[in-house]
């Protein structure tokens, strides 16, 4: 058996996993970034909607504890 022709496949395989996951995380975040610009997470306006169709009008104050409660678990 040929070690150098072993190693170098190893080598090769590797060097393919490497770069697979390398290519798949770019490929990734441009996905997420292009998801997050077509639907934007929820803002103050989302909010305030919500609390209208609960029958609630909501206060500023009301709406900026939700949206800490909602940036603290994004």
């Amino acid at each position: 058996m040929d070690w150098t022709a072993f190693l170098f496949d190893v080598l090769k395989i590797l060097g393919g996993l490497i770069a697979g996951a390398v290519l798949g995380f770019f490929i990734a975040r441009k996905y997420m970034e292009k998801q997050i610009k077509e639907n934007p997470p929820i803002n103050e306006q989302m909010i305030k909607a919500m609390m209208s169709q609960m029958g609630r009008t909501p206060s500023h104050k009301q709406v900026n504890q939700m949206m800490k409660q909602m940036n603290k678990y994004m």
